[in-house]
């Protein structure tokens, strides 16, 4: 049922906008609270109910003091088992949303909501996240929350205009080790920090861009066929923002990136359905491996891999290294100068994650869902942010600057040469000081 608008919306948009101000500024406010007060309802609606979706609506059902109001999807069947897991859960079967591709437009007109999730098709990320801010809600949008640079910006200038944060739901940067890593830089066991590999590798061929049964395009495949370029370079880049401080006294200035050519997706098809299979013969302009070479204004180096297309484990392989020591995620080891026992050989890193755990992981009611117990952590803290008018713990500079790999990388690859990579904060990383998970 929809829901008029009333002065309500207008006081929430005025009273983020004067809580947060404009800009870089308020990503210093990005403070999440962690006592027991009494929880405020939180009223976030949901837009997009696959299979992340519905993962992202269980976890939020999940979290103290959150209510589903509504959710939309064009996807009557979805939509509707969406429904039914909230009545099963015990909550008031949210209103539906679902007779055009524009529904989520009157989903977000209505008074009673202070949030949305977004976990659309890619294409429709940033037109969603645009208007929720229009309409005074927080998005907390999907990865990558952009596929262009006039995206990018943007997202970037509707919420300086509006005072509304936007949040890109990068999980992989809330993770423990992640976060464990990120304290010991902070406590200077590294050094100086120089540099960092991060990749994601996960052979996604038979389940996420093509059915496994009977090998049909899913949504993503168009992707595959039409650009080369690093198609997700959000879950290796989250966590070295951070640790690199991009956007909080560093910045990247240049990618240069690099495809190889495209074999594995042929090689699939061939070898799972055979030659007359239509998609083994298609030909696709992904290269199977894309490598994005970024250097920052301060001299650090970042290698980001796609890898996504040819058989292997999962493996995110990151990589830090400063001038006291290096850690890598694979094996999980740790070398550091006059600590480590034996002069240039590992050792284990779970001393190390315990020792310095961050306190988010030590709240255990915030831990659980999916990946590991990601999701919750993410969540609630993306919560926290609607519910006090606080910044959200990723803010729309970060959230754009991974994404706009994706575009960058595609240009580079075409012209063969190093690329600018825009300041998405208009020169006020050079003051801002590290913000994210600082608790």
């Amino acid at each position: 049922m929809k829901k008029s608008k009333t002065n309500r919306r207008k006081f929430i948009k005025n009273t983020t906008a004067t809580t947060l101000g404009l800009g870089i500024a308020g990503s210093a406010l990005a403070k999440p609270h962690f006592t027991k007060k009494e929880k405020k309802e939180v009223r976030i609606a949901v837009v997009g109910t696959g299979n992340r979706g519905t993962h992202l609506m269980k976890t939020l059902l999940e979290i103290e003091g959150v209510e589903i109001p509504a959710l939309c999807d064009i996807d009557k069947n979805r939509l509707d088992n969406a429904v039914k897991i909230c009545v099963d859960k015990g909550r008031k079967a949210p209103d539906k949303y679902f007779e055009n591709e524009h529904s989520f437009e009157k989903l977000m007109q209505r008074d009673d909501l202070d949030g949305v999730i977004i976990a659309t098709y890619w294409e429709w990320h940033t037109p969603m996240a645009l208007y929720a801010m229009q309409q005074g809600l927080y998005p907390g949008v999907e990865v990558p929350i952009a596929l262009s640079l006039d995206e990018c910006w943007s997202l970037v200038d509707t919420s300086e205009k509006t005072g509304v944060p936007c949040m890109m739901l990068e999980n992989w940067s809330f993770r423990r080790d992640n976060l464990a890593v990120l304290n010991m830089i902070r406590a200077g066991l590294f050094g100086e920090m120089v540099h960092c590999h991060c990749a994601h590798s996960h052979d996604c061929i038979d389940h996420w861009f093509f059915d496994k049964d009977d090998g049909h395009q899913r949504w993503p495949a168009k992707y595959l066929i039409n650009y080369n370029r690093n198609q997700y370079p959000t879950h290796a880049l989250g966590p070295v923002l951070s640790w690199l401080d991009i956007n909080s006294g560093d910045r990247i200035t240049e990618i240069y990136s690099a495809a190889t050519a495209s074999k594995g997706i042929n090689a699939y098809f061939k070898r799972r359905f055979g030659s007359d299979h239509p998609n083994a013969n298609l030909k696709y302009k992904q290269g199977d491996i894309v490598t994005d070479t970024l250097k920052t204004a301060k001299g650090k180096t970042i290698i980001v891999n796609y890898d996504m297309q040819l058989p292997r484990p999962y493996d995110n392989r990151w990589m830090v290294q400063g001038t006291l020591g290096v850690y890598r995620e694979q094996p999980s080891t740790v070398y550091l100068v006059e600590k480590s026992p034996k002069y240039h050989h590992w050792e284990d890193f779970k001393p190390y994650e315990e020792k310095y755990l961050h306190k988010w992981w030590k709240d255990e009611s915030r831990i659980g869902g999916g990946h590991g117990g990601v999701d919750m952590l993410e969540l609630s803290l993306f919560v926290d942010a609607v519910r006090d008018k606080t910044q959200t713990p990723i803010d729309v500079y970060d959230s754009v600057t991974m994404s706009a790999v994706v575009a960058l990388s595609g240009i580079s690859i075409e012209k063969d040469a190093p690329v600018e990579f825009p300041d998405f904060t208009r020169g006020r990383w050079e003051q801002q000081k590290p913000k994210f998970a600082m608790v």
